[in-house]
């Protein structure tokens, strides 16, 4: 897995519960232009990503442990990706850490992983913004 860690100026009680919440997802993930289907409980949710180019993922909570701890499942045809997320306070609100990896066949998930780590880093940060604006 590779990631990186974003800073959220909101308590991570309040980053958790945004970024665990699949109908929140097309205002901070750029890829996505709506969610369907969302169903379950909060730690056991499935839905579908709908994204630009039509891809439809099929998702799933696979961690709910709030407010440290969340990850996602997803597969379309033979790829599918992981998603964890950790939420550590800090004096100024919370840090994320994000894990992600995208497992294709042999090595090519590896380079795919790498290149869309900027990808989600920029999404987080988006979601930062979004929350900082309402809080503020």
């Amino acid at each position: 897995m590779v990631g990186g860690t974003v800073a959220f100026p909101v308590p991570r009680e309040v980053a958790f519960d945004y970024l665990a919440d699949p109908r929140n997802r097309p205002q901070w993930q750029a890829s996505l232009t709506r969610v369907e289907n969302v169903s379950g409980s909060p730690d056991r949710q499935t839905w579908v990503d709908v994204t630009g180019l039509r891809v439809r993922p099929q998702m799933g909570t696979t961690e709910f442990a709030r407010p440290r701890a969340w990850s996602e499942s997803g597969s379309w045809r033979r790829v599918s990706a992981d998603l964890s997320l950790r939420f550590d306070a800090t004096t100024r609100g919370c840090r994320v850490l994000y894990r992600f990896r995208i497992r294709a066949l042999g090595p090519l998930g590896l380079v795919v992983s790498l290149l869309a780590v900027p990808m989600v880093r920029a999404d987080l940060r988006r979601a930062a913004r979004i929350l900082s604006s309402a809080s503020g």
